[in-house]
């Protein structure tokens, strides 16, 4: 559970229960394209998930496995998963871990989590995605960033993933998006501003007989820009591009059932550093 600056890395903390936001990501006040990423990360959950749009933004870096956190962030190796025992976050703000450490690894803790916010099926309920995005973004960019959101996740779109008109999944199916980091890796910070890539794997599609979406998993980088502000991480614009994907192991696919009572049985857990 931790935030220090200098000791070995960690990742879970403890498990909660999980409701989750899911989608995409950005920023927006300063650039128009940011509003561009932020569409781009959607449809590339989406697409990851055999979904019906494909596409995304450029993240500036690859990231891939976990990295440490050296002044200069870039070029770190990677360090072994161990909780670090420093600060541990105990906020918490619409289901969402707050309260990290202004350090290099509290930054890194604050990316983990925004990740799985913003891949999870919250963001496609209107009330709940603006719910994430106003808890996790820079208050500065949040404005102009619902709107481009509620964009992104038109009537039209929703039809297209499987869903109606509202975000919930067609009776009898279990829609899942689900986010899971595997790894962080700071490649700029500044002590006011950083710069993290979450590895992650991710869940997506809808559960249940007869569905014509099965849920699949994709591999991706998250690249989030973040800012100290009010005395928190916060995200000022993100990016997303596909892989680093590991071979396809012989794993022989569970039941659509199965699945559904994974997602609904299976709490998601807080992520630090």
């Amino acid at each position: 559970m931790s935030l220090g600056q200098d000791g070995p890395p960690t990742r879970t903390r403890l498990p909660e229960t999980h409701s989750g936001p899911g989608g995409g990501t950005r920023r927006q006040p300063r650039s128009s394209r940011n509003l561009v990423t932020v569409v781009g990360v959607v449809v590339v959950l989406i697409a990851a998930i055999a979904f019906a749009n494909r596409g995304g933004g450029n993240s500036s870096g690859g990231g891939s496995g976990n990295g440490g956190g050296s002044n200069s962030g870039a070029g770190t190796q990677a360090q072994p998963t161990a909780p670090t025992g420093d600060k541990p976050v105990t906020g918490q703000a619409a289901g969402i871990a707050k309260g990290f450490a202004k350090s290099q690894q509290g930054a890194q803790s604050a990316a983990a989590n925004y990740a799985v916010a913003l891949g999870s099926d919250g963001m496609f309920r209107t009330d709940r995605r603006h719910t994430i995005v106003a808890a996790i973004h820079d208050p500065a960019v949040v404005g102009k960033l619902q709107g481009e959101l509620d964009k992104a996740y038109s009537a039209a779109f929703l039809k297209d993933v499987g869903l109606n008109s509202d975000g919930s999944a067609p009776k009898g199916l279990t829609f899942v998006s689900r986010t899971v980091p595997v790894g962080t890796k700071v490649t700029g910070y500044s002590g006011s501003s950083a710069t993290v890539e979450v590895w992650s794997t991710a869940l997506g599609g809808l559960a249940g007989q007869g569905s014509t979406k099965p849920v699949s998993a994709t591999w991706f980088t998250l690249t989030e820009q973040l800012a100290w502000v009010n005395g928190d991480w916060k995200i000022e614009s993100s990016s997303q591009k596909q892989g680093p994907a590991p071979v396809s192991g012989d794993d022989q696919a569970a039941g659509a059932d199965e699945i559904a009572n994974a997602v609904n049985g299976y709490g998601g857990f807080t992520y630090a550093r």
